[in-house]
């Protein structure tokens, strides 16, 4: 298993709009190390304090994507450092975000997580939700915060017809928030793919794909 090879065989694959997030969470420092000499500077984790603790023993030009679903407990050990949060699924974990970003000095970008597959597991907001959130005043007090666009996980399914669908909504979603525009919103980013489905990802309109066991190989979670 190369991690060299599998991130030239993948980035071969992406047209120049799609940006590649290496999903790095479980995986130790040398594999990241191993990515990151190939060339790759994004990686994703899903656990603040495993991503904490990579980010103390690795080159400072990483970025860092937090993809996991956000305790809000635990934002204030990232907030220094985070690239990109892209699971954010209530206006209580922006407002979190917002007043751990302002202790920072710095302002913190998100991406709304919302909910496309119809599974139970999976976390989002609902098409209103978001709407509600963004015509808020309160939203939009949220100085150290800016929402660059929107996440969404696909159903966990061999169906391609579901995912596509699924995908589908995401996009027009995008575009019809789009409206919304104002100083701490300005939706650039479709977050969506993983490893098994990230070529229907970028065909349906993703411009970020969270990529791990193509490129790391399968997860060892004991």
């Amino acid at each position: 298993m190369n991690i060299k090879s599998n991130l030239n065989t993948i980035n071969k694959t992406l047209p120049a709009h799609v940006k590649l997030i290496a999903v790095s969470k479980t995986k130790p420092v040398s594999e990241i190390l191993e990515a990151y000499n190939a060339g790759q500077r994004a990686f994703g984790e899903n656990k603040i304090q495993e991503m904490t603790e990579k980010f103390e023993e690795l080159p400072k030009d990483i970025e860092w994507h937090m993809i996991g679903h956000l305790q809000r407990n635990k934002v204030k050990y990232m907030a220094n450092f985070v690239s990109l949060i892209h699971g954010v699924d209530s206006l209580k974990t922006l407002k979190e975000i917002n007043k751990q970003a302002l202790k920072n000095n710095r302002v913190i970008n998100c991406l709304l997580q919302l909910k496309i597959a119809k599974e139970d597991t999976k976390f989002g907001l609902s098409f209103k939700e978001v709407e509600e959130i963004l015509n808020s005043e309160e939203f939009k007090s949220l100085s150290n915060v800016s929402i660059q666009g929107v996440m969404g996980m696909a159903s966990f399914t061999d169906d391609e017809t579901i995912i596509r669908a699924e995908f589908k909504t995401l996009k027009n979603y995008f575009n019809t928030l789009k409206i919304h525009k104002s100083t701490n919103f300005n939706p650039t980013i479709i977050s969506m793919g993983m490893s098994g489905d990230y070529k229907i990802a970028i065909e349906e309109g993703s411009t970020m794909v969270r990529v791990g066991s193509a490129i790391f190989g399968t997860r060892n979670y004991n």
